[in-house]
This record gives C-alpha cells, structure tokens and sequence, in this order.
C-alpha cells in the first residue's frame, strides 16, 4: 500500500500526525488554550479525533514523569531518566542506545533512517538535556518533583529547563515514526547527560567518545524563544549563538591569628572590597553580527523611546548613552553586549572567633564570542589594584564557537514556520547569554540552532533556575505542535 503512494501523500500524512500532537482535550488541571498563544491547528476528518488526543496527552505525560525523575546534577542520576525514554522509544518500535559515560549517568540516542546509508551532513539532530539543577525546597510552594499540574501550568524543576524540550523532541520524534512518513534525512533523537555542570559526563565528553552514532549536519536545541507579552506573541527568537561562561576565582591572602585583635590585611575585608568594584564595574560593549541583527530588528518592536536608542546603541555620537540606556533597561540586553559578570559564592574563616588566612569568591563570567578570558582578568586587576588579591580560572571553561548560519535552509524554514505559527511575528537571531550544548555541536560544524518553542513572559522566564519553576500547559501543547510541524517538513519528503 505504501508504495503507491505519492510523495505528497506522505508528506502529508507526516504533517498530519505531527499536527496532531498538541490537539484534543485538554487533561486534568490543563487549560484549553491562553491570551496570545494561537490554537493548534484542528485534526482532519481523515484522522479520528480519538488518535490525535492520545498522544497529545502522552507528551504531558511524560513531561511530568520526567520531572518525577529526580536528575538533580550534581549527581545527575540521568541514566534513570535515559532507561524511562528507551521504554518508551521501545513500544514503538524504536531502536534506542544508551551511551555510558560514567557510573549512573548515560545519554541516548535513537535514529529513524532515510536510507540505508546514513548520510551525516543531512541528518538532522533533537537535542535536549536530562539533568537539571538543584533546588531548595523551602522556597518552593510546591514539591518540586512532584509533577504536579494546577492553575493551567505544569510545575516541577526542569519543567523549563530543560525536560519540556526533551518530552517535546520525542513526541515529534515518535509522531514521525507512527506516521510512516518517507524522510530525506536521518532524524535523530539524543538526550545528553551533564548540561548544567558540563564535567565527566558532558556532551563534551559524549562527542568524544560517540560522535559517530549522532554526527549531523544540523541540529535543533534549547536556547531560544518565543516571548509572550501583554497577553501577545512578540517575536520568536531563534539562537544561533552563545556566550561563553567561564568561572574565575577571586582569591584573598592575609595574615591569619585572634578576631579580638583585627589587622588591616584581613583576607575577607580585601576580599570584600574587592568583589564591590568588580560588582559595579561593566566591561566595554561590543556588537556581534547577531547581537547587532537582533537590536536592529527588534527595535522596531519596542516603544518609540527604546526604539529610538536601539537603533543608537553602534553609533559614534550617542552610542555610549545608547547603551547605558538600553542596559539599564533589560539585564539581557545589557548581557547580550558585553562580557558579564555575577559573583555568585563567598566562602571564608573556620571560626566565629578566628580571622582567616584566605577568602574566596566565584565569579560566573560570561564572555562574548571572540573576546578572551585574560583580556577581561587583566582588566579587574587595574580596577581591583590590590596585591593581596590575585585571579584564577577555574576548569572546564567553556570554548567559543563559531554561530551557526542566519542563510542556512534549516534557518530559513524555523523562521517561515514560527511567522506563520504566530500570525506573522517577527523571528529574530539570537546570541543567548546562558550556555547550552549547541556550542559543542557548532565546533563540529553543526548548523546549530536554539528554539525554546513554549510562549512564555518575561515572568515566566524568571523562574528558569529559580523557585517554583513551572510551565503554561498551553504554551507546552503550543510548543509541541511547533517543533513537530518544523521537524515534519524538514525531514518528511514532498
């Protein structure tokens, strides 16, 4: 039967399980739709509403089992979460892989072929990440692995970041699957271990170890977004670029002895000191292709005033008010056009009583691409000037990559589908300032990109690696059916 019939016949056999994903009743505590996030297109008469309602309810669910698999990092635990997605993966036929790489801790990868000799330049690569960061749970009004869904949100740590991708990829991966949909590229699923810490078991270390079993020529991640404000979808913002984080130690040396006889070369005073002017000090601004690019067109987004200096911010004249203004606007935007830095952890003294030998501080760098870690040390010791406090860099800094193509077919068609998916809302370029796994990938000439594809606010954004994390259960369906209608027509042959 199937080899009668028509490539367009498949491609849309494709779309249509794919579409289906996040359509039907809503499930318990879920809310059919939400201000500003489109409804998902409605199922055909040639599907049976029962059909599509199945798996749109599966892919919450297993979000919120994932999120019930505690993957705290440290110690990660992924492995427990990798067997969960093999089980599922294995019902449907799929053949899936754990890739070991340390004790408790595994990635898995799983493919669906086009052909019988793989083609890696074409494949086409989900990723997301199975571990999440710690929490504390007298800060949150709910239990945090609990998976509880009310109020129209699904709350849980790594309802964000980053188990709502991941439960998203594999609904799209499986979709593609049941649909038997003729493909013109690989399609592969890989869930990575260690994205938080990005130590012994990160997709650095998954690279290194397995390339071969998840090579591909692009690659679709977490890092992007689509913003939701005033009940409205704004823009989507696509990531093609990443800044570089870098943790440096700020270290303080004096003379330990008795606290009830103070000396003015206490290790915490010059520490102290020392981390007040790094914390009010702001590194020169820089414009990158697609930092440039993303001002440029969201400028025309924004009110007349902070339109106005958007489109100032790389001018010779009224530059430097330019950014001063926009900074102080958004701390992302501030982020997006400079080397950052946050102290993030102080540690000193063993005793109430007993000034200490040595103070230290974290500082979490994030450098903009191109720009290096000494240049920006150099800096701080002018501005410090004190000889009692010297800089080190910690271990597995990561590395700056090249961006992916803003021209590039995969590019393009996100771009075309997210408009059209929200009324024509601009989609711009996106250079984020927290980290993810695409980098690794673009240093192996990945044309890596980032789409959070979930509509969420400014306030939802806050939560990501705070308190009471939790996601729309709208934009969650919305998301889904996003990402499947991407992958469908880059992958299913017309």
């Amino acid at each position: 039967m199937a080899a009668k019939h028509s490539v367009s016949v498949w491609f849309g056999a494709a779309c249509l399980a794919l579409v289906s994903l996040a359509v039907g009743t809503p499930a318990a505590g879920q809310t059919p739709g939400a201000p500003g996030i489109p409804a998902n297109s409605p199922p055909s008469p040639a599907r049976p509403a029962a059909q599509t309602n199945i798996l749109a309810n599966e892919a919450q669910g297993w979000l919120i089992d994932l999120i019930r698999i505690n993957t705290t990092n440290p110690p990660g635990n992924e492995e427990a979460a990798a067997k969960y997605i093999a089980a599922i993966l294995e019902k449907e036929g799929i053949r899936s892989e754990l890739l070991e790489l340390a004790p408790g801790r595994s990635a898995l990868v799983a493919r669906l072929q086009s052909s019988a000799v793989p083609d890696p330049s074409r494949a086409l690569l989900l990723v997301a990440h199975m571990d999440v960061v710690g929490v504390d749970k007298s800060r949150w009004t709910v239990d945090p692995f609990a998976g509880i869904v009310k109020d129209g949100y699904i709350w849980g740590r790594g309802a964000m970041d980053d188990k709502a991708m991941l439960a998203a990829n594999l609904a799209a991966f499986i979709a593609l699957k049941r649909s038997g949909a003729r493909l013109n590229r690989d399609v592969i699923f890989l869930a990575t271990a260690d994205e938080e810490q990005g130590g012994d078991a990160s997709i650095k270390i998954l690279i290194n170890k397995y390339w071969q079993k998840f090579a591909a020529g692009f690659a679709l991640n977490e890092g992007g977004e689509v913003f939701l404000k005033n009940g409205k979808v704004q823009y989507v913002a696509v990531q093609a670029s990443e800044k570089v984080a870098v943790n440096v130690a700020v270290i303080a040396r004096g003379t330990s002895g008795h606290a009830s006889r103070p000396t003015k070369d206490n290790a915490v005073v010059h520490l102290a000191a020392a981390v007040a002017k790094i914390g009010t000090y702001s590194a020169p601004a820089h414009f990158t292709t697609i930092v440039r690019r993303y001002f440029e067109q969201l400028a025309a987004l924004e009110d007349d005033e902070i339109g106005k200096w958007m489109r100032s911010l790389d001018t010779t004249d009224r530059g430097e008010h330019a950014q001063r203004f926009i900074s102080e606007a958004n701390p992302l935007w501030n982020s997006m056009m400079r080397d950052s830095i946050a102290p993030t952890m102080l540690n000193a003294g063993v005793r109430n009583n007993v000034i200490p030998a040595e103070a230290r501080a974290n500082l979490n760098i994030r450098l903009l691409p191109g720009n290096t870690i000494d240049v920006l040390i150099a800096d701080l010791t002018k501005l410090v000037n004190d000889p009692q406090i010297r800089f080190e860099i910690q271990p597995d800094a990561g590395l700056a990559a090249p961006p992916s193509s803003l021209e590039s077919d995969f590019f393009l068609l996100i771009s075309k589908i997210a408009a059209q998916e929200f009324g024509g809302v601009p989609v711009l370029p996106f250079q984020s300032t927290g980290a993810t796994d695409s980098a690794q990938l673009r240093l192996r000439n990945v044309q890596a990109y980032g789409l959070e594809p979930f509509p969420m606010t400014d306030a939802d954004f806050s939560r990501m690696h705070g308190d009471d994390e939790r996601l729309p259960v709208a934009s969650f369906s919305k998301g889904v059916d996003l990402l499947a209608k991407i992958v469908a027509e880059f992958a299913a042959t017309r």
